[in-house]
């Protein structure tokens, strides 16, 4: 499950693992997918971050795997619950999108579907260069995007990239993905977590209510579309 701590480097900076930190996989949810109770749980430690006193938030994992996106177990078994398991993401995505403090993601490794997404609502992303993938699936799995979900990769992505990445569900690698537009800066592994930090740390002094403000005003057509239940009939 997700965990949440203070990096020994920058007090200030609080890190906000997807996984069990310091191992490979967390055997509860390996890939860090999008389980309810993850869902809920990462939401939760981002307002206890801010709570506690953390002047800028860095989101990442430990292993293989950033996050793999949507829960598709979950979703088998429960597929009268689609349309509300789907608004608890964007809830997630909008809450990540504008907290007071200023976001960074460390993409330590895979980040596909609803995963490679939430990356996107850090306001800067840096991502490891020898491994993982940033990648949208859903074409190749015949999976529709949500209306919020579309809205986010175009808000964030340039319409080349959006339309590439969207349609043809390529998986880009760490420089790739700067060339692209999708990540700001690909580091070696051993860099990932301090540069992330050092990143947020530069920040810090930005924290406040006032961040809210303007990334509400910055992203407003993208928060309202987030915020629209999702139809029954999407699939």
């Amino acid at each position: 499950m997700p965990f949440l701590s203070a990096t020994p480097t920058a007090a200030d900076v609080a890190e906000l693992f997807l996984g069990a930190p310091g191992v490979e996989l967390d055997e509860a949810n390996p890939e860090n997918r999008f389980a309810p109770s993850w869902i809920e749980t990462t939401a939760a430690l981002a307002d206890d971050a801010v709570a506690g006193g953390a002047k800028a938030l860095v989101i990442s994992a430990t292993g293989k795997f950033f996050t793999n996106g949507l829960d598709t177990d979950h979703i088998a078994a429960h597929a009268d619950e689609l349309p509300a398991y789907l608004d608890a993401v964007h809830a997630l995505y909008a809450k990540v999108l504008t907290l007071p403090v200023p976001t960074v993601a460390a993409v330590n490794g895979h980040a596909f579907g609803a995963g490679a997404m939430l990356a996107l609502c850090a306001d800067h992303i840096v991502m490891r260069t020898d491994r993982g993938y940033w990648s949208l699936p859903e074409a190749s799995l015949n999976m529709p995007f949500t209306r919020g979900m579309a809205a986010l990769l175009r808000t964030r992505l340039a319409d080349r990239t959006a339309t590439e990445a969207m349609l043809t569900s390529r998986r880009y690698g760490g420089d790739e993905a700067v060339a692209a537009g999708i990540v700001d800066e690909a580091v070696a592994v051993d860099e990932l977590l301090n540069r992330a930090v050092e990143v947020a740390t530069a920040r810090t002094p930005l924290a406040g209510p006032t961040q809210t403000l303007i990334k509400r005003g910055l992203r407003q057509a993208l928060l309202a579309d987030l915020a629209v239940p999702t139809p029954p009939a999407l699939l």
